[in-house]
């Protein structure tokens, strides 16, 4: 890359976190669709415990902001912060990663 495209790349990259500043990004399955623009999505992460080496699984449940009712039980999605949508929601749906399959 050239010195011009890298202040480029970098630019771009630093006006979006002056924008929002950094909004996590993360997979999960979603356990209910029960409310109404409102899934609930199960997101289990992997993590080494620092004394024995083993990977404990850690799962966190969120509430996230599904403006059509598009996403059913089963699904795997990525959801993205937000600003407080309620009480309980400061997650948005941003993509359909998997659909589920019912066999």
């Amino acid at each position: 890359m050239t010195e011009s495209t890298q202040q480029a790349a970098g630019d771009s990259e630093s006006s979006a976190h002056d924008k929002h500043g950094f909004r996590r990004k993360m997979v999960g399955k979603v356990v209910s669709a029960k409310m109404k623009k409102t899934v609930v999505v199960e997101v289990v992460t992997h993590s080494r415990d620092p004394l024995y080496g083993k990977y404990v699984r850690s799962r966190s449940r969120y509430k996230a902001h599904d403006e059509k009712n598009e996403f059913k039980a089963g699904d795997h999605v990525e959801i993205q912060e937000h600003r407080p949508i309620s009480r309980d929601k400061r997650f948005i749906v941003t993509r359909l990663v998997k659909k589920f399959v019912e066999e």
